[in-house]
């Protein structure tokens, strides 16, 4: 089992910067993939940015150039960088993990969730 805790959210104006963590605990593997999803009211869970521990990223195209997924492995913590925020980007961030390097950014191949932390971005 891998425990997942997301720290790092809040609310903010528009255009401003919120910094989310993810801290991965328990039986975690030397070779894995992380990703931030978020899922806004009434809406599906959807991927944001995913990386693995081989360092590769990706992002869906709403957040390029804006966010930035990176990884600390001593840590085992992921994080989430996120710039020029937007009201549509507002919604529970969560942090996902898999085992295995293959580099994806679907909810249902990630086997571990965290609980969610709110963004809320006002106009």
């Amino acid at each position: 089992q891998v425990q997942l805790a997301e720290s790092g959210g809040g609310s903010v104006q528009a255009g401003g910067s919120l910094r989310l963590s993810c801290r991965a605990s328990g039986d975690t593997q030397n070779s894995h993939g992380m990703g931030w999803f978020r899922q806004a009211p009434g809406k599906e869970r959807v991927g944001v940015a995913a990386i693995t521990s081989l360092g590769a990223t990706t992002y869906t195209d709403s957040v390029k150039g804006r966010f930035t997924i990176s990884q600390d492995n001593d840590k085992n913590t992921l994080y989430l960088q996120m710039k020029d925020l937007k009201p549509e980007d507002t919604a529970m961030y969560y942090c996902a993990y898999r085992i295995g390097t293959l580099l994806i950014l679907v909810p249902n191949a990630y086997n571990y969730w965290g609980q969610g932390t709110q963004v809320t971005v006002s106009s």
